[in-house]
């Protein structure tokens, strides 16, 4: 058998398998199906596999698994019942071993795994959410953390993950936005191809990469009112220049899976258009790799959608706009056959969508390499390079909104007693964010944790005092009066505050008249007020949480707040009154410590915002590339968003120099240089983060009034000088058309360099026919 000899090319072992495959099992290939109901755990931690997933691998039915080690309260995989990283790959080594010997083909599974910030497994790294990581402003460190969760994916035998979410945000009343990288296609798009090479590495048989999954393709994050798989209303030229941008810029990297989004542009369900599945994707890119649905959403094409009577026509349409596998399988696998026999699907399709998934489980090594290593995955997972890793992430992305008359940082030896109050105060799962599987007890570095640590560092530990004040949805006010006790015992009060994006794992909470922890939470409403298809209609924070701000402000101590939370909070009250001002996201397991250490001056702030934090929920949608016609004001107020995109403070200052353009006047088809000199002028070392904005004077068509085209994260020392260097080609001025063309058009070009979108010194660049 040809397929099963690695020394012939990789096309003939593809058309050796594909011409020995009856029907049933090409079909079976485009099924993934939900790879933790296909086993039971036994109690020393070995797998029974369950005996309809025995039938169906004997007749040929499944070519893929979907989360197989995934766990969380939807899996209703606990810490006990679930697996250790060891057992795991071992589990996954005994699934893939059955495949292998049951099946007449013994054609390989493929395991795909979530790992929006670290794999969804027990026992893995949970990094800060992408949203935080993109706050970095470092695609190295990004590329570096995305190799990390590729190690500890792949050593335990997943092969594919479902990220990096690469819809850019319009209304972050939705719930998914803590998945994504922000507002700005440019950034989104250079962070996408750093998170293809740091996944995939380098090449997808190596025991450290797994497949790349771009998702949602396309227009996600700009549905109707910030709902969830709601309507996009967008012309095509929004959607090219805009939101497919890093998409195409992940595709040229090598991205080799791509998952259709469930909403509809302009009456056209993602998941059955062949516009984008066909023309974009494959004709115009070259795109050479897989495409799968998310879960049940060929369903909606029958109910929801309405576009087609029944499944066969369901599965035919998605099938012909380019559909290779559909995660959960239902429609695949109950009506392809039918939809085959009746003629209304095509074999000719069938054949080219087996033949994308076998390329890449050839190209995966997994006929050749099919088990892992269970002592590799124990010694990687969870290991001390990846936890430090996410600590530096974290350290690196988390914002300094404010800091009034250098309130920040505090000294150990001068700043007193120290409260630290707040619902996000001490609570590990509202510090992860969603997508998070069970954690241990310890594991988790909260805000109290990390302080508490650093002070008893330095033999201060008595100097922190404690009070969880109130929840974050709920109305209770029963904590308040032990808070105000607490933090009139202090000279300063950190006050922990934001959302949560926490299942329900089941934890204890804490009684809010004591601040002691409880095995139950009494209350037993969800927190949950973000994450997947959890929307908002304003972005106020949930709950009491802005009367206790109000009522510990009264009491005239030093007030420190920090927002831990999956979206952009607007509270102008807060903006005005607090002291200084922390955005920390979602800053994963290590978050606590790389607060402290940006608390107490150990580490210089350095992370810049991805997305404009509105001062009302009425402004929005705001965004710092809108276009010059936006409009001018409401009644109540302007637009000026409260913090803008790229904005964030440090503990030093920084000065530029005058930009230089070399050479001044270009062509079309050149490139021009832009280098500016940045000197530290502070008394402290940081990181700068240097930032090109581009404004076309005059073209054909709109275009937004200033778009970000470069950017540069530099470290300096106290009066050190560094000098950046920015290179425009004519990818980064050109525009695209009424007609969907990509072109560069003569004229003069404004440039703005600076430490955010709206300050900065400009020069000007212009192109010749």
């Amino acid at each position: 058998m040809i397929y099963k000899d690695a020394s012939y090319p990789l096309q003939e072992r593809v058309q050796d398998l594909l011409s020995r495959m009856t029907r049933e099992e090409k079909v079976g290939q485009l099924v993934q199906i939900f790879g933790w109901q296909t086993f039971d755990r036994n109690e020393d931690g070995t797998i029974t596999l369950t005996e309809p997933f025995r039938q169906q691998i004997a007749e040929g039915r499944v070519g893929a698994l979907y989360a197989a080690l995934r766990a969380d309260p939807w899996t209703e995989v606990t810490l006990e019942t679930g697996l250790s990283p060891r057992e795991g790959a071992a589990a996954l080594n005994e699934i893939q071993k059955y495949v292998l010997e049951h099946s007449r083909l013994g054609i390989p599974l493929m395991f795909g795994e979530e790992c929006s910030h670290g794999h969804m497994a027990i026992g893995a790294t949970v990094y800060p959410v992408p949203l935080l990581a993109a706050s970095t402003w470092n695609t190295e460190l990004y590329e570096a953390m995305c190799h990390a969760v590729a190690i500890e994916t792949r050593s335990q035998g997943g092969v594919a993950t479902y990220s990096p979410v690469l819809d850019i945000v319009r209304d972050p009343r939705w719930g998914r936005t803590e998945e994504t990288y922000g507002e700005d296609p440019y950034l989104a798009g250079e962070l996408a191809a750093a998170a293809v090479r740091g996944l995939q590495g380098r090449g997808l048989d190596a025991p450290d990469s797994v497949i790349a999954t771009l998702k949602h393709f396309a227009g996600y994050g700009a549905s109707e009112g910030g709902r969830n798989a709601a309507p996009v209303h967008m012309g095509m030229k929004e959607l090219h220049e805009i939101d497919l941008v890093p998409f195409r810029k992940a595709v040229e990297a090598g991205a080799v899976s791509v998952m259709t989004a469930y909403n509809e542009i302009d009456g056209v369900p993602c998941t059955s258009s062949e516009y984008l599945l066909e023309d974009v994707l494959r004709k115009q890119w070259g795109f050479k790799g897989f495409v799968i649905t998310d879960a049940s959403a060929m369903n909606m094409l029958v109910h929801g959608y309405n576009i087609v009577e029944n499944g066969e026509q369901a599965t035919a349409l998605a099938l012909r706009a380019g559909i290779d596998l559909e995660m959960s399988g239902a429609m695949f696998s109950r009506y392809l056959d039918s939809a085959l026999e009746q003629g209304i699907a095509d074999e000719a399709h069938l054949d080219q969508a087996v033949r994308r998934l076998l390329e890449i489980k050839f190209r995966l090594g997994l006929f050749d390499h099919p088990y892992v290593d269970p002592d590799r995955a124990a010694r990687l997972i969870h290991s001390e390079e990846h936890i430090q890793l996410a600590r530096e992430v974290a350290r690196q992305g988390i914002i300094l909104l404010k800091n009034k008359e250098n309130a920040l940082p505090l000294h150990p030896a001068s700043s007193g007693k120290v409260a630290v109050i707040g619902p996000n105060a001490n609570t590990p799962y509202n510090q992860l964010g969603d997508y998070t599987s069970p954690q241990p007890d310890g594991k988790v570095i909260t805000v109290l944790k990390g302080i508490r640590q650093h002070l008893a560092a330095r033999g201060m530990e008595e100097q922190l005092l404690y009070a969880p004040g109130c929840r974050v949805r709920d109305e209770s006010r029963e904590g308040f009066d032990y808070a105000l006790e607490v933090a009139g015992q202090a000279e300063t009060v950190i006050l922990v505050l934001g959302g949560s994006s926490a299942r329900d794992f089941g934890e204890g909470t804490v009684d809010l008249r004591t601040g002691q922890s409880l095995v139950h939470d009494s209350g037993g409403a969800s927190e949950m007020e973000s994450g997947e298809g959890i929307d908002r209609v304003d972005l106020h924070l949930t709950g009491v949480q802005l009367e206790l701000c109000q009522a510990i402000h009264a009491l005239g101590r030093k007030l420190v707040v920090i927002y831990i939370n999956g979206r952009p909070v607007a509270e102008p009250w807060i903006d005005e009154h607090a002291d200084a001002i922390i955005e920390a996201w979602y800053p994963g397991q290590e978050g606590g410590h790389a607060l402290a250490e940006i608390l107490y001056g150990d580490v210089n702030p350095s992370g810049r915002l991805t997305i404009s934090v509105p001062r009302h929920v009425g402004q929005l949608p705001v965004y710092y590339n809108g276009k010059r016609t936006r409009g001018k004001r409401y009644l109540e107020m302007d637009l000026q968003p409260a913090y803008p995109f790229g904005y964030g403070l440090s503990y030093t200052t920084f000065t530029y120099g005058d930009p230089v353009v070399t050479p001044q006047t270009i062509r079309a088809d050149e490139s021009a240089q832009v280098t500016v000199s940045i000197t530290n002028t502070g008394s402290r070392a940081g990181w700068e983060v240097a930032q090109l904005y581009l404004t076309d004077l005059v073209s054909s068509v709109t275009r937004p009034e200033k778009e970000l085209k470069g950017f540069r994260k530099i470290w300096l020392e106290p009066g050190e000088s560094g000098t950046v260097t920015f290179t425009l080609t004519p990818e980064h001025l050109e525009l695209v058309t009424a007609r969907l063309d990509r072109v560069v058009e003569p004229g003069e070009f404004s440039l703005q360099l600076g430490s955010s979108s709206v300050e900065g010194l400009t020069a000007v660049l212009t192109v010749t026919p």
